[in-house]
């Protein structure tokens, strides 16, 4: 694996790490923290060690090097890791036989069998078979070349265009299965396609690669209205947003995601120039695609479409972005018109006014609850109050909750006192999970001073690993297996670095070496091998001390039990022993 070890030290996890995940650089060590793109989080958790080239959260456990980051966070097996940050970065990639495992030649037959397809209906779209698909986006308002963008296309009727196209690809029939993009005959006389006489949506992953479709019916008598790629290797529905390869620059630039219901939508408001819009792929929102949406902005305006139906589906995606700590805003269009109808009769401008005025949740929230009560009297503002109550609890900081409290009964002009009762017995009733952690046996600083300088400066191991692995104290570290398992490291390769070490440790070792090395704010600079010097001459200095008292010890026991030779002989040694320090 030269050429991995080549790649991890030629990039910068930081700067990689960075494109996914805001980070912050903490103090004047190498460290950097950010919000952890793994699990909810308000208070970071997720750090960043410049110089051992690794990550670790302290709040899921997830950790480990660059190419780890990659695999984890784009869903990646490890040669499309390696190829990924190799493209990025210019590095050239020899062409290995042992990367090419099962599982990466597999995903690789499936990427072509996508590309193979979008070609094909791109093809189909813009041929005669095509005339049918051509006059709905006519109809839709959807030019040229937002079709060619956004590389829409149709699926050709016959049902045996792909199967023949994969057959002269040289795709076997169980790779031909494993795309979704071809379906077994009941009677096993073969393949049929899938998507036939239907609109395509090409669907991509975040790095841009085609992974799956949606296709709509353009026939009254063909069902369903939607048909989407089934669950395969390369694409995991709850997990893909649809646009997010295209939007995340702008999500980013701007600051704020707008999540809509469908393609047209998307595309509506892509080509009129508002490009941070993504919508989920044909399921209810998921945590996946939440914490997706999240890495590039945590401000996110809802715009649904206005019906009963749209709602709905508002309301439970609101509650899976509060949960995961995203400020939202809620935005109905005027005329009860979904986003692709707006933008298209009123223009861009009034979309993005629209857009600027959106309401934030608990406001949209409590303007739905004026509506169910009559807000002239006590008795409706309250009930309008206790309507919002369940909604408030959902946010997850105490002092949050109660800012919210607030300003809602401030908006519905319900006496602050009154709030407060309310509040405080709804807070009271929250079953707050119970946080008993164990208590951490204390390590002392000479072992984080030792393991930070042996970790951070391979320059001085040779001096310093002979004199420390021979010392007895060693064993009574909190870090003793550590520190053993370090010591066979140097062993094997004098120049082993931080990922080497903590691949090897069982899970609570992990977190000990990643609280001490990961968390700490030790500077590269200061782990000097004076600094090491004096921590091995420290550990002498004790070890004499306590050879002494244990001398000391002995001598008392042998006078009071009468053996006053043994007592003149420790004494001796004890004489000799301080002699030899001075």
């Amino acid at each position: 694996m030269e050429f991995a070890e080549h790649l991890k030290s030629s990039v910068d996890i930081v700067k990689v790490i960075g494109e996914y995940v805001r980070l912050r650089k903490s103090g004047a060590g190498p460290r950097w923290t950010g919000l952890c793109p793994f699990h909810t989080e308000k208070t970071p958790s997720f750090s960043v060690h410049q110089a051992h080239q690794f990550y670790k959260c302290f709040g899921c456990g997830a950790g480990g090097d660059v190419i780890k980051f990659v695999m984890e966070v784009e869903r990646l097996s490890f040669f499309e890791a390696l190829k990924l940050l190799a493209d990025r970065n210019g590095i050239p990639m020899p062409k290995r036989a042992e990367y090419a495992d099962e599982e990466t030649r597999l995903r690789a037959a499936l990427f072509e069998m996508h590309e193979i397809a979008a070609r094909a209906f791109q093809s189909h779209l813009n041929g005669p078979a095509g005339a049918a698909a051509r006059e709905y986006l006519v109809r839709r308002s959807v030019s040229g070349a937002a079709a060619e963008e956004f590389g829409l296309g149709y699926s050709d009727r016959s049902g045996q265009d792909l199967v023949r196209r994969f057959e002269r690809a040289g795709m076997t029939a169980p790779l031909m299965e494993a795309s979704g993009l071809v379906l077994k005959r009941q009677d096993g006389s073969g393949f049929f396609d899938r998507f036939r006489n239907r609109l395509m949506f090409p669907i991509h992953s975040e790095t841009g690669k085609v992974i799956g479709f949606g296709g709509r019916a353009l026939g009254p008598e063909d069902e369903p209205k939607y048909l989407n790629s089934p669950e395969t290797p390369v694409y995991r529905k709850s997990q893909v947003l649809y646009n997010l390869h295209r939007a995340k620059e702008g999500i980013r630039k701007g600051d704020l995601g707008i999540l809509v219901e469908g393609y047209m939508d998307v595309i509506g408001l892509h080509s009129n120039g508002v490009r941070q819009s993504v919508a989920s792929c044909g399921t209810a929102l998921t945590l996946a695609q939440v914490r997706a949406l999240k890495r590039h902005s945590e401000k996110v305006v809802v715009n649904f479409d206005p019906d009963a139906a749209g709602s709905s589906a508002a309301e439970r995606s609101i509650h899976m972005l509060l949960e995961e700590g995203m400020q939202v805003r809620v935005l109905e269009l005027e005329g009860g018109r979904d986003p692709d109808e707006y933008v298209k009769t009123s223009g861009v401008e009034a979309y993005l006014s629209a857009l600027g005025r959106a309401p934030g949740y608990f406001h949209w929230l409590a303007d739905r609850a004026r509506g169910r009560y009559d807000m002239r009297n006590a008795q409706g503002r309250v009930s309008a109050l206790q309507l919002l109550l369940p909604a408030i609890q959902r946010v997850g900081d105490k002092l949050e909750r109660a800012a919210i409290a607030a300003d809602l009964a401030g908006y519905l002009g319900v006496e602050p006192g009154l709030v407060l009762d309310h509040f405080k017995k709804a807070a009271a009733e929250r079953r707050e999970r119970p946080t008993a952690a164990a208590a951490a046996q204390p390590v002392r600083p000479v072992e984080k001073i030792l393991l930070n300088s042996l970790l951070l400066n391979s320059g001085i191991r040779g001096r310093i690993v002979p004199r420390l692995r021979e010392m007895p104290e060693v064993a009574g570290f909190t870090s003793a297996r550590i520190f053993r398992l370090l010591f066979t490291l140097y062993d094997q390769n004098p120049q082993f670095r931080f990922a080497d070490l903590e691949a090897r440790l069982e899970e609570a070792e992990r977190q000990l070496l990643s609280s001490l090395a990961l968390a700490d704010e030790t500077r590269e600079e200061d782990c000097t091998l004076e600094q090491a010097e004096a921590c091995l001459t420290r550990l002498e200095e004790e070890s004499l001390g306590a050879g002494k008292a244990a001398l000391r010890q002995r001598v008392k026991e042998a006078e009071r039990s009468g053996d006053l030779s043994e007592a003149m002989r420790l004494a001796r040694e004890l004489a000799e022993l301080e002699k030899s320090r001075n």
